[in-house]
C-alpha cells in the first residue's frame, strides 16, 4: 500500500494512494461503518490489525480525492527521531574530496525540517550555497533495540523519497554538520510512504534528481556503503528505536558540491527526486 498524509480544513488526514486518487481514510471508514486508524503513527502502532483495516477501505473505500488536488503534509509528520547518513555512496564521498568512511557518519535533523510533496521551502538569507541530496528514507515501524543485521528489514515499515537538503556555506563552516541541515523545511519527504512489501530489496532502487527539468542525480541503492540493513542495526545498537523514527540513508554522487561549476540552489529553482516504486518528490524554492 501507499499511505500519505494530507491537509483538509485545517487538520492532517490519512490517505489511501489508488490509481490517481487518495482514499480519505477517516470520511471512507465512517461511509462504511468499519475502524480505521487515522493517522500514520496510528498505522504504525496499530500493527497488522490496522494494516487489515486499512486494506479494507483501500478496497472498498469510495470517498477520494485527485491527487492533483491534494495539499501533502509529509507521510510522518511528528517523527521521534530524524537520523541522516552522511557520506554513504561510494561516488559521492569522492566527489565531495572525503575518505570512504570505515563505519557510519551520522547527523540529525528534527521535524521543523519536514516539508511535504510540491510544498515551497524558503532558503533562509544566511544560507547561499544550497544543494540537494535524494535519499532513499527508512520509517521504522515497530520499536526495536540490539537488532541484528539480519533482522533489522524486519523493524522497516516502508520506505519514503527523501530530499536532504543541505547548505554547504553553513554545513562546512565547523566539523558539526547541523547548522546547514537542520533547517526549516530543509527534509522534504513523500509524497507516499510505501509499505516494505512492495519493496522487496532497498539496495536495488534507482535514485534520479532533476533541477529545473535538467537530470543531476541518476544512481542506484546497490553504491551505499552501508546498506540499511546494517544502518538500522548500528543505530540500534546505542538507541532505542521508535516506531515513525526517519532514517534517511544517505545521496548519490551528482550534487552541486562535487561539481566544477557549481551555480547553488535559489528562488525560483523546483527540484524533483524519484526512487523507483515509490514517487516523484517536487520542492520548489524560495526567499
Amino acid at each position: 500500500m501507499k499511505l500519505c498524509s494530507f491537509y483538509q480544513d485545517g487538520a492532517v488526514r490519512l490517505g489511501l494512494v489508488r490509481d490517481h486518487h487518495v482514499v480519505d481514510v477517516a470520511a471512507s471508514a465512517h461511509a462504511l461503518g468499519v475502524e480505521a486508524p487515522l493517522s500514520v503513527m496510528a498505522a504504525l502502532a496499530g500493527g497488522e490489525q490496522a494494516t487489515a483495516q486499512l486494506r479494507q477501505v483501500y478496497a472498498q473505500g469510495s470517498v477520494a480525492l485527485s491527487v492533483d488536488d491534494v495539499v501533502f503534509a509529509p507521510p510522518v509528520t511528528h517523527p521521534d527521531k530524524i537520523i541522516c547518513v552522511g557520506l554513504n555512496y561510494r561516488k559521492h564521498a569522492v566527489e565531495s574530496n572525503m575518505a570512504i568512511p570505515a563505519s557510519p557518519v551520522y547527523f540529525t535533523k528534527f521535524s521543523n525540517s519536514l516539508s511535504g510533496h510540491r510544498e515551497t521551502v524558503t532558503i533562509p538569507p544566511v544560507a547561499k550555497q544550497c544543494d540537494y541530496e535524494v535519499e532513499l528514507v527508512a520509517v521504522i515501524g515497530q520499536r526495536i533495540r540490539q537488532v541484528s543485521v539480519e533482522d533489522a528489514l524486519r523493524a522497516v515499515y516502508g520506505y519514503a523519497v527523501g530530499n536532504d537538503l543541505s547548505a554547504r556555506d553553513l554545513q562546512m563552516r565547523n566539523s558539526q554538520w547541523l547548522y546547514g541541515k537542520a533547517i526549516d523545511g530543509f527534509a522534504p519527504l513523500g509524497p507516499y510512504l510505501v509499505t516494505a512489501d512492495e519493496v522487496p530489496d532497498p539496495q536495488a532502487l534507482r535514485l534520479r534528481t532533476w533541477v529545473n527539468g535538467e537530470l543531476r542525480q541518476d544512481s542506484t541503492t546497490a553504491d551505499m556503503i552501508f546498506s540499511v540493513a546494517e544502518v538500522i542495526a548500528d543505530l540500534s545498537q546505542v538507541m532505542t528505536l521508535e516506531p515513525g523514527d526517519l532514517i534517511y540513508t544517505g545521496t548519490p554522487e551528482g550534487v552541486i558540491l562535487g561539481m566544477a561549476e557549481q551555480r547553488w540552489l535559489d528562488a525560483g529553482d523546483e527540484i524533483v527526486c524519484e526512487i523507483d516504486g515509490l514517487g516523484r518528490l517536487c520542492t520548489r524554492l524560495a526567499r
